[in-house]
């Protein structure tokens, strides 16, 4: 069925009821799965690294070896800054005997002190299955904390503090992140409508939107095999309410159009649906054919956020394609209420430009110098590119919260009065034959303080030596040494030496993660290009477009970069850029999608330059409506207390922002005003011969508003 049969379908006097009938069973059924999403959340993948990566071969040698590698390990810090006192160790002793009942092998091992006499550790791995052990952090939290002498402090860190401390930080924080997001899209939507009950339609939808797409979610993680982590979830649930709202924003606008050109509402909105359906699927496959193209990174929780946000993609193109039109069209006229649009039959002999009069007037100033106005914002979007260099790549460990908790303040204390790799050592596992040589070859190697006596494997197979680092573990020094240190260990005849770590896991990470720059952001280019020839049916245009959002990218990471410097979160975590350089390409294409499709179809009526300049006039308002609800969606990522998160939002919210006041609305029109039709090579509008007496001039006022 064409666009044309199916708007009219949809529009329909008895479908709409029927569409409605059908989303209310559809809401009904998907409403008690979408609650049971977290049921399936693995967030293991989180931290995860390809099976061929050698941090991950010599965690699995280690786990068959050392069965007790996969326990968490709780590190309980004590130290007082002027000397420990005899009651300091009493509690020290206190907590040793405690802690027994929850160690592996009911033993935990005698106190590590520090070299100035400041500090005590107790290191155990935490006995049973990983349920048991989880419960085991509250109580070995507990008893660090109550009783100690005035002046003691204590943390607890290790991988138990760590996993306690994401555990606390995100209790909650799905609802909190969905209040946030609802709160700012209510908010935005009674200042766009100025009407007290049309902005409920569109949140309600976008609501069932991702309902819909968290229960086929979790049937898809349950039955199908679909990695989903807390990461990919809350990003799900911002994606779904910024899209979605984004679609009702075009399509309510046009709406509201046609309604002033038809007496009957169903009418209008067949012709609203048919104007908008191609923009609304042309975005989806856009966003959504680039989210897959995730799935060719090897880096586990950057492969897995694909095909979770392509779901809720495509939730939101069905929900506001079918559910929202028919809610409109069956409430009436009266949802617009006080800004009621009337039928009128002289429309297009009217001037009714005080609907677009601010972008009427933009369109006007773009029309009369493009080449100054492209050439200008490219220079302003290339100066505000510069804020990258306040940017690196690589956060440590220790800032991913956004606020200090125990096992950052436990690593400060451990670094404070230890040698520096002490929280971190590098793990070696060898053959049992090449120890020797394996453990010379690693206290060779600069950048090494000290190397512990090898560790036998229960078979007699292996051994694992761990190596002490003299710098701290999570900078660029410990990753050179990890480097020297694989090298030397690898040229070891016989040894089979693998090396690993949390300084190991953060070398191939990087490793990895430039390696997905490398293939995934040409294939996320590449896809985009291509559905961009198809949609406009030019190659020309498409190459502008990207290169338009390209250029937006790089401005949006040199802003976000200011705003990251000065919130004290400059480092970013490494899958970032791949993952924001998908949003801003994908969604910073949408607004241009938008303005092209509608200066496509008018200019096909009225030639290029008039088409191009009544499409930036008449989508002027709904467009940028819809990019700061989008950018304020994300923007919501902030209340998150994971500097990932956060950063997340801000990239992505300064991208959209100068992608819909700057790139939409200056570069894009400027620039295929300068090359004229030319824009549309090869298609049938570069080919067609312009009309004398409008091909090149700005349309009259009544003219932009038809």
């Amino acid at each position: 069925m064409s666009r044309h049969g199916l708007a009219g379908v949809l529009s329909g006097r008895r479908a709409v009821y029927a569409v409605l009938a059908l989303w209310v069973a559809v809401a009904a059924l998907m409403g008690p799965l979408a609650l049971r999403l977290t049921e399936v959340q693995n967030n293991d993948s989180l931290g995860a690294l390809p099976a061929g990566a050698e941090t991950s071969r010599a965690a699995e040698r280690a786990a068959a070896a050392f069965p007790e590698s996969d326990a968490l390990i709780a590190v309980a810090v004590y130290v007082r800054e002027t000397g420990l006192t005899p009651a300091d160790r009493a509690k020290v002793d206190r907590d040793r005997t405690a802690f027994a009942r929850y160690a592996e092998g009911g033993r935990v091992p005698p106190p590590m002190p520090s070299a100035d006499g400041r500090a005590l550790l107790l290191s155990f791995p935490l006995a049973g299955t990983d349920e048991e052990q989880s419960d085991a952090i509250g109580p070995v939290k507990e008893r660090l904390s109550s009783g100690a002498p005035e002046g003691l402090q204590t943390a607890l860190t290790g991988s138990a503090g760590a996993d306690s401390d994401l555990f606390d930080a995100f209790a909650g924080m799905d609802l909190t992140l969905l209040l946030a997001t609802v709160a700012t899209v209510t908010l935005l939507l009674l200042i766009t409508y100025r009407s007290p009950v049309l902005w409920l339609i569109p949140l309600l939808t976008a609501g069932v939107a991702g309902q819909l797409a968290s229960a086929v979610v979790y049937l898809l993680a349950r039955y199908g095999g679909l990695v989903v982590d807390f990461q990919s979830q809350n990003i799900l649930t911002v994606l779904v309410f910024g899209i979605g709202v984004d679609y009702a924003l075009l399509l309510v606008a046009r709406y509201r159009e046609e309604l002033r050109r038809h007496a009957d509402r169903h009418a209008a909105m067949a012709v609203a649906l048919r104007r908008c359906l191609p923009a609304m699927c042309a975005s989806a496959a856009t966003v959504a054919a680039g989210l897959l193209c995730l799935l060719a990174a090897e880096l586990p929780s950057t492969r897995g956020l694909g095909p979770v946000c392509a779901v809720g993609v495509a939730a939101a193109l069905v929900a506001m394609s079918t559910l929202l039109p028919a809610v409109l069209v069956i409430c009436g006229r009266w949802l617009f209420w006080p800004f009621v649009p009337r039928y009128s039959p002289d429309l297009a002999d009217r001037d009714v430009t005080a609907d677009h009069g601010v972008w009427a007037r933009i369109a006007h100033a773009v029309g009369r110098r493009p080449r100054v106005t492209w050439v200008g914002t490219a220079l302003a979007l290339g100066v505000l590119a510069l804020g990258m260099t306040t940017l690196s790549v690589g956060l440590p460990g220790n800032e991913y919260f956004t606020r200090e908790v125990g096992s950052v303040t436990g690593q400060r204390l451990i670094a404070a009065h230890y040698p520096a790799g002490t929280t971190a050592p590098v793990e070696i596992l060898a053959a049992a034959e090449a120890a020797g040589p394996v453990a010379d070859a690693t206290r060779a190697v600069e950048g090494v303080a000290a190397v512990a006596e090898p560790e036998r494997s229960a078979d007699g197979r292996w051994v694992r030596l761990r190596a002490t680092l003299t710098t701290d573990p999570t900078g660029d020094a410990a990753l050179a040494t990890v480097s020297r240190i694989r090298a030397a260990v690898h040229a070891v005849p016989g040894a089979d030496a693998l090396v690993g770590g949390d300084t190991a896991y953060e070398l191939d990470t990087a490793e990895i993660t430039n390696r997905d720059l490398r293939v995934v952001m040409p294939l996320i280019l590449a896809v985009v290009l291509l559905i961009l020839v198809v949609l406009l049916r030019a190659l020309v245009a498409p190459l502008l477009l990207m290169a338009s959002v390209v250029l937006s990218y790089l401005a949006a990471l040199g802003g976000a970069g200011l705003i990251l410097d000065l919130m004290g979160h400059p480092r970013l975590w490494v899958g970032l850029p791949l993952q924001t350089f998908l949003f801003l390409v994908a969604l910073g294409v949408d607004y241009t999608i938008f303005l092209m499709t509608r200066a496509r179809e008018e200019a096909a009526a009225l030639g290029h330059a008039p088409g191009v300049l009544r499409a930036l006039t008449v989508t002027g308002g709904v467009i940028t409506s819809a990019g700061v609800v989008l950018a304020a969606t994300f923007g919501a990522l902030c209340v998150l207390p994971l500097v990932p998160s956060v950063q997340t939002g801000v990239i992505v919210a300064v991208g959209v922002l100068i992608d819909t006041f700057l790139v939409r609305s200056l570069l894009v029109p400027a620039l295929a005003l300068h090359l004229g039709r030319a824009t549309w090579w090869p298609g049938r509008l570069f080919r067609r011969a312009p009309a004398p007496a409008v091909a090149n001039a700005v349309p009259s006022m009544s003219d932009r508003m038809r």
